[in-house]
């Protein structure tokens, strides 16, 4: 072999090349995100849209048309104001400004089953008002409603929402209560200007996503009537929040650190099973509401009671709706008793069978003789060499009673064995 040759091996840390494809990813999704702003941003999107539409109506007959039309509401009144007969006059003056035309869509019903098909040529709407029907899903096509503030769906049967929904990044109000929902999306944390939030009502609901913890200009948290057995951790980062409604649910007891809502104004917290309030609701300043159950609520802070600014509200249960409701739990206390007593006394009946049954065969094999039998419930014992056939396994169950009845007597058998 030649002499031995020195190989320079370049070494390079894993750190430096994984930090640099790091930078690298960071500036093309930054790239990216930039396109899509500049894309939706765009008029000509709006322009195509608008066309899209028109050109879906010329296909339509006069019927369909209206029809559509009576879908789609359009008004041009923002906010409702008194206005004076003096004021009248200079009303009718003003012109109206075309930017602040509100454009809603509603939809009430049992017979509608899913979203008409022209909804999805509509994307310029800004207020969905779906009541009352038996729709179960959102359309596919919501996250190009861009332009949406308000999604009022509340009594359907929805069961769930799609994580489009976080492409709503202008939504301001979500009314979601009385449905089929069991989960809340965490993409619906990307709506960083919701300000009201219903999802009351839908008893399968139990917890709420970490990532709702963005909503900091949250207003109005209402999640009533689920089953949360504890107030969800999102909910005390909501720094806005002025009305919360906790009412009706499995709760046992507050967290101590609920003075973190610092500009909480109504609490509800009725219908729960709390025994007793913390004192650091005491130091919520703004705290003006609050309403407890007090059938089972037994301490309560003295500053909360004793503040003239706070209205403290207890509410009782009606007590004949409460007899009536211990009745109902007696009851049905008592069937579960009869059904363990009923099952308690099969299994011994059980074990008691098959320990007579063990102890019979193994009594049989003492004696020169085999059971037999011609007829159902007749039994006699003969000799091995009779005539009669021997009695097989399937019928011996059935005269198990037989059997029973004449194991403490076995010498009335030998005689009447002695007898045939």
């Amino acid at each position: 072999m030649g002499p031995e040759r020195k190989l320079d091996v370049p070494v390079y840390d894993l750190s430096l090349i994984r930090g640099m494809w790091e930078v690298r990813v960071k500036k093309h999704r930054e790239r990216q995100k930039k396109e899509k702003e500049r894309i939706e941003q765009s008029a000509l999107t709006r322009i195509d849209q608008e066309w899209q539409y028109r050109i879906y109506c010329k296909t339509l007959k006069t019927s369909e048309l209206n029809l559509l039309h009576h879908y789609l509401e359009r008004s041009t009144l923002t906010d409702i104001q008194l206005c004076t007969e003096s004021d009248q006059q200079q009303c009718q003056e003003v012109q109206q400004d075309p930017n602040e035309v509100k454009l809603s869509f509603q939809l009430e019903g049992e017979r509608w089953m899913d979203f008409p098909r022209e909804l999805q040529w509509m994307t310029y709407l800004k207020e969905w008002h779906v009541r009352r029907t038996r729709i179960r899903q959102l359309p596919d096509y919501l996250a190009l409603f861009t332009q949406l503030t308000v999604l009022d769906i509340p009594k359907n049967a929805i069961t769930e929402l799609p994580p489009e929904i976080g492409k709503l990044t202008v939504l301001r109000e979500l009314y979601v209560s009385y449905n089929r929902l069991s989960r809340v999306p965490p993409e619906l944390g990307n709506c960083e200007k919701l300000e009201r939030l219903e999802l009351a009502g839908n008893h399968n609901l139990s917890e709420l996503p970490f990532e709702l913890s963005s909503l900091k200009q949250l207003v109005h948290l209402d999640i009533a009537e689920n089953r949360f057995v504890s107030i969800p951790i999102c909910a005390l980062r909501m720094t806005s929040l002025q009305l919360l409604d906790l009412s009706n649910n499995c709760m046992t007891d507050l967290p101590q650190d609920m003075d973190r809502l610092e500009q909480l104004v109504t609490l509800f917290i009725h219908k729960n099973n709390f025994n007793y309030l913390p004192h650091c609701l005491a130091n919520i300043t703004t705290l003006a509401t609050i309403v407890v159950s007090g059938d089972e609520l037994t301490c309560i802070p003295t500053k909360l009671c004793n503040n003239p600014e706070i209205k403290f509200i207890r509410l009782y249960d009606n007590p004949a709706s409460k007899e009536k409701k211990k009745k109902e739990e007696k009851k049905k206390e008592g069937v579960r008793r009869r059904w363990r007593e009923q099952r308690e006394a099969e299994e011994v009946k059980d074990s008691g069978e098959k320990e007579f049954i063990e102890a019979y065969i193994s009594s049989l094999q003492d004696r020169d003789f085999t059971l037999i039998t011609t007829r159902p419930h007749v039994f006699w014992g003969g000799l091995s060499h009779a005539r009669h056939r021997p009695l097989r396994h399937h019928q011996s169950l059935h005269f198990l009673p037989a059997l029973r009845k004449r194991r403490r007597k076995p010498v009335k058998v030998e005689r009447m064995m002695t007898e045939g």
